[in-house]
């Protein structure tokens, strides 16, 4: 099968076509003809180094994909052979990744994907979608009337958990950088929009919230706006943070009494466990889309898998507004 992969630690342009042997079939996946992927920043990471989590040399990338089912192993009941599926089922660890012809997938960590979008635009929902589910339904149960803020409202993850939170029937606040990202905001159902670059958290948090604090905060940035977040979360309110790479002085969430939420997405894949629960996120996730509750963002510029080099310049860029998509050609 046709592959993109990279033979070492690197910028993007150490992405190369390979010929590589197509994955045999296993019990309990699917084998997928794979139409399309997305980037997220923990394949930019992988691709640097920064992280140990790749595939073995020559390594395939990417955990998110959409495709149609070609094969069915031992034990599959949920697909038959032609389903058009969805997930985020490898790119790390010891299981290939999206950016080839074909890719084996655990059937657990996959769905029918929505009926309303097309392979490109539902492969950029999978990481996203379920981390902000986590983070919002699983961990905090956010409720009607709640007041959530969250930290970059137009990313990858922000703009799910903007749109999720409404759902939800959540007052919802996000922080922006530009006044073209805050309308984008308040298009995917943002009540208020917030350019942090000009606007301090005091001033927001009094502005919004009589100086209160909002009940959920949710940090998809880590670093400064972490603990931006602390400080605009009210008195035993709850932070959810997806960015873990920070050095963080507890005193301040340990004076308001916070709930510190961490939601790593990738463990079922990187252990093993709990990947049924992803299976049935996405099932979830499709039927709001076809309801017309969430819709993906994705950025203007689109990319083949031949340009995962330059999709990942894109992304590293930080130009991007929403998810970048990459379709196989």
């Amino acid at each position: 099968m046709k592959a993109y992969v990279i033979r070492q630690y690197g910028g993007p342009e150490v992405f190369e076509e390979a010929e590589l042997p197509r994955p045999a079939i296993e019990p309990g996946h699917v084998l997928i003809r794979v139409a399309a992927s997305s980037v997220n920043p923990i394949d930019a990471k992988i691709r640097r180094g920064e992280v140990r989590l790749n595939p073995p040399f020559p390594a395939i990338l990417h955990g998110d994909v959409a495709g149609t089912v070609e094969e069915l192993g031992a034990g599959v009941t949920d697909f038959r052979p032609g389903d058009e599926v969805y997930g985020c089922a490898g790119g790390v660890g010891n299981i290939q990744g999206a950016l080839a012809e074909f890719m084996l997938a655990d059937a657990a960590l996959l769905a029918l994907k929505p009926k309303t979008l097309s392979p490109a635009e539902a492969a950029t929902l999978p990481l996203a979608a379920i981390t902000a589910w986590e983070g919002l339904i699983e961990y905090a149960n956010v409720r009607p009337g709640e007041r959530v803020l969250v930290q970059g409202g137009t990313g990858g993850v922000g703009q799910a958990a903007v749109q999720l939170a409404k759902w939800r029937g959540a007052r919802v606040y996000a922080t922006c950088g530009s006044e073209a990202k805050l309308e984008i905001a308040r298009s995917l159902g943002a009540d208020v929009a917030i350019n942090y670059r000009t606007t301090p958290v005091k001033q927001y948090v009094q502005e919004q919230t009589d100086g209160a604090g909002f009940d959920l905060v949710y940090d998809t940035a880590g670093g400064q706006a972490l603990l931006d977040s602390i400080e605009a979360a009210r008195v035993r309110g709850t932070v959810v943070i997806i960015n873990g790479r920070t050095t963080l002085d507890l005193s301040q969430s340990f004076a308001k009494g916070l709930s510190l939420d961490f939601v790593l997405m990738l463990l079922p894949l990187l252990r093993g466990v709990g990947r049924k629960a992803h299976g049935a996120i996405l099932r979830e996730i499709a039927a709001l889309v076809d309801a017309g509750h969430i819709r993906p963002l994705i950025d203007e510029r689109r990319f083949t898998f031949a340009e995962a080099g330059e999709a990942h310049r894109r992304l590293e860029s930080r130009e991007a507004v929403g998810k970048i998509s990459l379709v196989y050609t």
